[in-house]
């Protein structure tokens, strides 16, 4: 499908808090492809400062008003909002034959990820999430190095992601939103399970079937969402361990990729990569084996919680799942895919961390991440 507008796709965006102000507007001032003509927020202090960054984009005071007035004027929407407006506004604008590139999570129930699959192939209309971590230059090299067959097939990862508090929203409106249940859905599951579980995908080349988990909240006569979050996936081929934490000393992302005959270790920037390489002897302790080892530092912007520089990667993808009608392809399953791992977490915590299974297949899925 070819934009309405011709070659520069008009975009508007739903939700001017902190990703949308200082995260996706930047990149788009950046292309010449797309230019977004419009943008609603809630919060009039936050519209008020619209004006500064896009002069000449139309403003308006919540999303029905922006969908009900832009109708046949926008190609697509980019919604922005905290997640428990996600569904609703993702619905609404596929049925109005809008493309839409969506903040993680897609959803905060499984249901309402389905619909969405659905409508997208319904509407014929391309349905995309911010999987932007995919993009982060030392994540990019990690999937090149697995890709070359280096270091064998990966039979495990582990992915820790440290941070010292719950990322902070706009103080225009509510900045402790991520730590209430009825705007993010949930708590650091919910925020970052997305980034965790579809990395775990593409190292692992396939999706989960089961998953135990265990998750605490620190302060709950505070807040209603959980800051600890520790999980065991399941694949055909081997296990990822991931764990998510509010409440760390430093912010820092330490993944680890165990392949067959090498493995990848990465400490934000640093990334090592160890490959087997056979000498003489009887055993590992006696010189059988020993790795060749490669040091790297991949400036990946880790400290910047706007990742703008890894927007544009991400953007490319949206305008060619738009350019060859992806309406609901494998991100869009992927997305889906984490909400299912995400809510079933939270249903094995509770039951004591018992082992639940996944149900495979998104609706209308081909069975596998590739």
């Amino acid at each position: 499908m070819t934009p309405t507008h011709g070659p520069r796709l008009r975009g508007a965006l739903i939700g001017y808090g902190f990703i949308g102000a200082q995260g996706h507007v930047p990149a788009y001032l950046k292309r010449s492809d797309v230019e977004l003509v419009a943008v609603a927020d809630i919060c009039p202090a936050r519209r008020a400062l619209v004006a500064a960054q896009l002069p000449r984009a139309r403003v308006y005071e919540s999303a029905d008003a922006l969908l009900a007035a832009e109708q046949g004027r926008i190609d697509f929407v980019d919604v922005a909002t905290p997640p428990s407006e996600h569904a609703r506004l993702a619905l609404r604008a596929l049925d109005l034959g809008l493309h839409v590139l969506c903040e993680k999570p897609l959803a905060t129930r499984l249901a309402d990820a389905a619909a969405l699959l659905e409508k997208a192939r319904s509407a014929r209309r391309v349905l995309f999430p911010c999987h932007n971590y995919k993009h982060a230059p030392v994540v990019t090299a990690i999937r090149e190095v697995i890709r070359s067959g280096r270091i064998g097939k990966v039979r495990a990862v582990s992915l820790s992601t440290f941070r010292n508090t719950h990322a902070k929203g706009v103080t225009e409106w509510n900045t402790h939103w991520r730590r209430e249940v009825r705007h993010s859905g949930g708590g650091i599951a919910m925020d970052h399970g997305s980034h965790t579980f579809y990395l775990t995908f593409d190292w692992m080349d396939a999706w989960p079937t089961a998953v135990t988990a265990k998750l605490t909240n620190q302060e709950p006569s505070k807040w209603d969402t959980e800051d600890n979050f520790s999980a065991v996936l399941t694949f055909p081929t081997g296990l990822a361990d991931v764990h998510l934490t509010w409440t760390a000393g430093v912010r820092k992302v330490i993944y680890n990729v165990q392949g067959e005959r090498g493995a990848l270790t990465v400490d934000d920037d640093d990334l090592q990569i160890a490959v087997m390489r056979r000498t003489d002897g009887p055993d590992v302790a006696q010189g059988a084996v020993t790795w060749d080892v490669e040091r790297r530092t991949i400036a990946s912007d880790w400290m910047d919680a706007s990742h703008t520089r890894w927007f544009n990667a991400m953007f490319d993808q949206f305008l060619a799942a738009v350019a060859s009608d992806d309406f609901a392809g494998k991100e869009a399953q992927d997305a889906y895919r984490c909400i299912e791992i995400i809510t079933t977490a939270y249903r094995s915590s509770a039951e004591g961390c018992r082992e639940l299974p996944l149900a495979g297949v998104p609706p209308g899925g081909a069975g596998a991440p590739r």
